[in-house]
């Protein structure tokens, strides 16, 4: 196990009804006139952005609003959230909906107290400071609840890119398992398949003697396993979308990464597919992950086999474990399929001819410098063998 340090300040509020004390959160974390952040559509059906609203009036907070959010949040929108929090003085920013509000709430945050284009940090520049964010979680998927992470894409050039930094972390998150029970089964099982490929990021490490966060990583994996045929059956289960909604703050706050390398190389690979054919982030990564293990496979076979016996039960096979990675990636494939996550190219509506230019985006495009991932450094050549897999 490497050195590390680990710091996750954020306050987290669990369970029904937990969003009509929004108001009294935001004044417990120091904010005054807020900036609502989301997408639309489903929180206003909901009634959910008017119980928020009456929230913060109960409480005297100030607020102004800014919808529109679409999935792989835009960097057009970011711009304008920032222009508005500095017209109106915002001083805390607050996130209605999942990962994609989230995201852009946080680039929002971090914009709005910097001199410069707030697209530095998704080149690389660390955020060191942000006005403090809140969070109501409606979909569990991509963990930004709790993690010091944000993801962007940038219209100009559609570049998809990622920042972070612990100024990033909510203050608080609140968390109502029930906000998620009238979701569509494909954004419940797109967003199982984002928290387990959180998992697999850090699974994949070259770092030895991590036996506790590789047992936290499985079991996290084998929960989402058991609640995904649950919650696709009926997406009104309160305690199966309750395992999910913490499984997935879990996945990615990075309690399960300490102390290890980890790989990241099949996000960026994603990113591309999602920034030009704008398919749903967990139906990529779908279609990603297994060719991505196919691919990387015999750079530590017992890894592979490892997952595959401890998470998919497969049978060890001492004389040639090649055959049990390959067992355990073959369930994983039969699981994404079972929940009703695409299995190649063509259903995500990506395309052969475009192999090239992602491969090329992806490690040299907007700042990259011609490798990507920890687990195994992948160039250019790489990518786009890995882009022919999942044809």
């Amino acid at each position: 196990m490497e050195n590390f340090t680990f710091y996750s300040p954020t306050y987290f509020a669990f369970g029904k009804d937990q969003e009509n004390n929004t108001g009294k959160y935001v004044r417990r974390f120091g904010g005054n006139k807020v900036l609502i952040h989301y997408g639309g559509g489903s929180v206003v059906r909901s009634g959910l952005l008017d119980r928020v609203k009456n929230s913060l009036k109960e409480e005297g907070v100030g607020f102004v609003e800014l919808g529109g959010v679409k999935p792989n949040p835009r960097s057009g929108l970011v711009y304008e959230g920032i222009d508005l929090c500095r017209k109106e003085k915002v001083d805390f920013v607050l996130a209605v909906g999942g990962g994609s509000a989230i995201d852009s709430a946080k680039a929002i945050a971090a914009g709005a107290v910097y001199d410069g284009d707030f697209w530095d940090y998704y080149q690389g520049k660390v955020i060191t400071k942000a006005l403090p964010i809140g969070t109501i979680l409606t979909i569990s998927a991509a963990g930004s609840e709790g993690s010091p992470d944000s993801v962007i894409t940038n219209e100009n050039g559609m570049y998809k890119r990622g920042a972070s930094g612990e100024a990033l972390r909510p203050a608080f998150s609140i968390l109502n398992p029930a906000l998620t029970q009238t979701l569509p089964q494909f954004q419940i099982a797109c967003g199982i398949t984002d928290i387990m490929a959180h998992l697999f990021e850090r699974y994949f490490t070259t770092t030895k003697e991590v036996e506790v966060t590789d047992r936290m990583i499985e079991a996290l994996l084998l929960t989402m396993i058991k609640e995904a045929p649950r919650v696709i059956q009926d997406p009104a289960d309160y305690q199966a979308q309750a395992n999910i909604m913490w499984a997935g703050m879990m996945a990615h706050n990075n309690s399960c990464g300490v102390g290890r390398a980890q790989d990241w190389a099949s996000h960026d690979i994603e990113h591309e597919l999602s920034a030009i054919y704008d398919c749903a982030h967990g139906a990529g990564l779908a279609v990603v992950f297994p060719a991505w293990m196919t691919y990387n496979m015999k750079h530590d076979i017992n890894r592979f086999a490892k997952l595959a016996v401890r998470v998919w039960g497969c049978q060890m096979d001492f004389e040639q474990p090649e055959n049990t990675a390959k067992a355990g990636i073959a369930a994983l494939k039969r699981f994404f399929i079972s929940i009703g996550m695409p299995s190649n190219f063509s259903e995500l509506g990506a395309k052969e001819a475009d192999i090239e230019e992602m491969a090329k985006k992806a490690c040299y495009g907007d700042g990259r410098k011609g490798t990507i991932g920890g687990f195994v450094k992948l160039n250019e050549n790489d990518v786009a063998n890995i882009y022919r897999l999942m044809l």
